[in-house]
């Protein structure tokens, strides 16, 4: 469980099922925001179910192990290692979610979150940005003052982002809805949850009592996601029912990041998936889900090639460096700024170098360094004279968005076509850049530079 504090809200979610399901068709807007037909038997009037009971088909696992959630006897089984999460392969607008769920321990702690992004938020953080609904049973905890600040009973809060105004006011200030009644059943027993998310607002019913919710939520299209957090949890008769979409259409803050198709690429253990170059084995590796390279050795690639794509990674520079150095100014036209003298402008770095290869080659390299211009630069294009000045400009990153030295960066890169978007930590650095010649597909690395560096959170979306 995690602690609430005034900074940093968050909510603990829990599983809603509907009653009563039955007709011949879904409803005319299920596939209106996926783009996809509802998956699942019907389970009632306009409802289906999202689990099927035998596995996890139309499921996603985010950031757990492949044993972390089975199925087992018809039912969902959930070990709680490692804490993580995984999510719906669509999206849901508005929606009625009903399920049963119990915890084996007498303290068990799970959620659910709804409307959620279908990443982790960041590389420190190992859940969404989401609307949590708790389920939990631990006891009330209280501050020194005696103000209530969290109960096991289905509380509702908001999470690494997401925004919403408590139903009542929290006794901290927080954006969190404490329940109006306590009536969850204990270890060993069934709750049944209904949760209602319908035009930014959220209502959550605990057996047949309704106890909390949210209102003036954003985003509120995206996910649904069940959590692992320690606690073996039993999950049964998962339902969705789903309501008329909003018209006018959401806008783009009130919709999550697209995940159809996105898959990690690390399984925070193993080098599965990628390879090493001969003899050079040992120097990429893994401690507690963050692949580690430590400077030494060759690039890491993908044994999948890809064409059009959208990656997630976040990343991040240990201390070490390769020493300082004087770099470069680089100009918004991708050229070395220079005095009146006519000298070329320097600024003294630790040096520090990475990055990512695009479809097989390095001349299409993202790179991550230190160099005043920031990181996002594509050094093959920015650097070759043979290309025309606005290739050469757009390669060139249009504001320096790097964290300082230890943090985590968050890199989204989008590869259509020749075309080359970039955004770092939230801010576009490189928008729509053209790569003549660039290869049309190919395999993705991660560069060695002789720096040590560490990723995690890589996610990889395939586009048509």
């Amino acid at each position: 469980m995690r602690i609430c504090t005034p900074s940093l809200v968050i909510v603990l979610a829990s599983l809603a099922s509907l009653v009563g399901c039955a007709s011949p068709q879904p409803p005319a807007n299920a596939a209106r925001v996926a783009g996809i037909a509802p998956r699942g038997e019907q389970c009632g009037p306009d409802c289906y179910r999202i689990f099927n009971g035998k596995d996890l088909s139309g499921w996603v696992s985010v950031n757990c192990f492949s044993d972390t959630f089975v199925a087992r006897d018809g039912m969902l089984f959930c070990t709680g290692n490692p804490t993580g999460f995984i999510r719906t392969d669509r999206m849901y607008e508005n929606y009625v979610l009903d399920f049963d769920w119990k915890h084996e321990a007498k303290e068990g702690n799970a959620g659910l979150f709804v409307w959620s992004d279908p990443v982790p938020s960041s590389a420190q953080n190992m859940f969404p940005r989401a609307i949590e609904v708790q389920i939990m049973l631990t006891p009330d905890v209280k501050d020194k003052e005696g103000r209530l600040l969290y109960t096991g009973q289905g509380d509702v809060f908001s999470i690494w982002g997401s925004k919403m105004t408590p139903l009542r006011p929290h006794p901290a200030g927080w954006e969190r809805t404490l329940p109006s009644e306590r009536v969850t059943k204990g270890a060993g027993e069934w709750n049944h949850y209904k949760v209602t998310c319908n035009q930014g607002n959220i209502t959550v019913e605990i057996n047949g009592h309704e106890v909390s919710g949210a209102k003036d939520v954003s985003p509120r299209t995206g996910y649904i996601c069940l959590e692992s957090e320690g606690s073996p949890i039993w999950f049964k008769d998962i339902c969705v029912k789903e309501l008329p979409a909003a018209v006018p259409a959401l806008a783009a803050k009130d919709v999550v990041m697209e995940g159809t198709g996105m898959r990690r690429l690390f399984d925070g253990k193993t080098l599965g998936g990628w390879r090493e170059q001969s003899g050079e084995e040992g120097h990429w590796t893994f401690d507690d889900g963050v692949a580690k390279f430590d400077g030494k050795g060759d690039s890491l690639w993908t044994a999948e090639e890809f064409g059009d794509f959208e990656l997630v990674a976040d990343w991040r520079w240990t201390k070490e460096h390769q020493g300082k150095i004087k770099r470069p100014m680089i100009g918004a036209d991708g050229t070395e700024e220079r005095d009146a003298a006519g000298n070329v402008k320097e600024v003294e770095i630790e040096e520090r170098d990475s990055g990512i290869y695009l479809r097989g080659n390095s001349k299409s390299q993202v790179n991550i360094w230190g160099w005043p211009c920031g990181s996002g630069e594509v050094w093959g294009y920015r650097t070759d004279p043979s290309m025309p000045a606005s290739v050469r400009a757009a390669c060139t990153p249009k504001v320096r968005a790097d964290k300082p030295i230890g943090e985590w960066n968050r890199m989204v890169i989008r590869m259509v076509g020749d075309r080359l978007t970039v955004d770092l930590n939230g801010q576009r650095v490189i928008d729509n850049a053209q790569l003549p010649g660039v290869p049309a597909k190919g395999a993705i690395a991660l560069q060695s530079h002789g720096c040590p560096i560490q990723f995690e959170n890589v996610f990889i979306r395939p586009l048509k």
